[in-house]
């Protein structure tokens, strides 16, 4: 099978296409022949920082395809069925960015339907929105129809992947969403995910914006930049509200007034989908696939993420265009 494949860590220019195995799926596992692969953060970071071992690793998260063999323990009945495949390359060597992957069962998630590309866009972003908006001490642990219904929700850098999924997510939820962008062109693609509210901070005062909307502050905060925004969620946030910090973009460090927090008994949550609870994933991927069935979840510049597309043997740039901060979702056409 064709695959993209690295061996040392480094720039985009250690990933290689060559021809590989095609992996065979285990006890409890499926075989996907992916059709489309999605391109994240994490992916590009895990490459120029962790070295694959001693066999070759083939990179991205997330993707979409048919399962066309199943291993042992999985209803044989499942070959043919269009999925989504999400975290294939944590702690494994069959990411996405190949024509197969092997991942457990219930790691390839029935798409139905709708488009591989959509399906390879949800992943990582959509779990760790979902963790972002279920984490708060006073808010519900699964999303659905009317469960945030009376929240209000800050979703800081709307324009962006995981911030996208948040106010979709939140949106489906019933929940009132702010969201924060700097530029018109960013408004525009928050405000076709649905966002309400859209400030841009390099030329509005987010926390007065904010508390002009929701008065009693907000009861949950998506955190792509901690160190930018600490002092403003320390604003704008009700009592007993999470701020769920899951990028650590301006800086790797921070800090906030201990006293504030504590009068408010506020939560600073840090999310990272690959090392969070089974049973958080689980109800991610249940809330997933429902606000999916019901058409709440949508991708393309319309939803307010654009998308980016390049073929497989061009691997590197599309991880090149996700570090050099692409708007939208930068996607694999693995058939092309």
């Amino acid at each position: 099978m064709r695959a993209i494949t690295y061996r040392e860590s480094g720039g985009p220019e250690v990933l290689q296409l060559s021809d590989q195995p095609v992996p065979e799926p285990g006890p409890g596992e499926v075989r996907v022949a992916l059709a489309v692969s999605g391109v994240n953060p994490t992916d590009w970071k895990r490459r120029s920082t962790a070295a694959p071992g001693a066999d070759a690793q083939t990179p991205n998260q997330d993707g979409a395809g048919t399962v066309e063999a199943v291993g042992e323990g999985v209803d044989p009945a499942r070959v043919g069925e269009r999925v989504w495949v999400w975290e294939a390359a944590w702690e494994r060597r069959f990411g996405t960015a190949a024509e197969h992957t092997v991942v457990r069962a219930e790691q390839a998630v029935p798409l139905g339907d709708h488009p591989f590309e959509l399906g390879a866009a949800l992943g990582i972003p959509f779990m760790t929105a979902h963790r972002c908006l279920t984490i708060a001490e006073h808010l519900p642990r699964r999303l659905e129809p009317g469960s945030l219904t009376g929240a209000t929700v800050l979703v800081q850098g709307g324009a962006g992947a995981v911030g996208n999924a948040a106010v979709q997510l939140a949106r489906w939820a019933g929940a009132t969403v702010i969201t924060t962008v700097s530029s018109p062109e960013k408004a525009a693609l928050a405000r076709a995910a649905g966002a309400q509210h859209v400030v841009d901070y390099t030329t509005e005062d987010v926390a007065a914006r904010v508390r002009e909307i929701a008065p009693d502050g907000v009861q949950a905060v998506v955190e792509v930049s901690i160190r930018a925004n600490a002092e403003v969620d320390t604003k704008v946030v009700a009592q007993h509200a999470s701020i769920a910090i899951y990028a650590d973009d301006g800086g790797p460090e921070f800090s906030a007034p201990t006293r504030a927090f504590m009068a408010l008994n506020a939560r600073f949550q840090f999310v990272l989908v690959y090392t969070a609870p089974a049973e958080a994933k689980a109800q991610a991927v249940a809330d997933i696939t429902a606000a999916l069935a019901a058409g709440a979840i949508r991708v393309g510049e319309d939803a307010g993420l654009p998308l980016h597309t390049y073929p497989l043997a061009e691997t590197a740039a599309a991880h090149q265009a996700v570090q050099d901060g692409a708007v939208g979702k930068v996607l694999i056409d693995v058939t092309a």
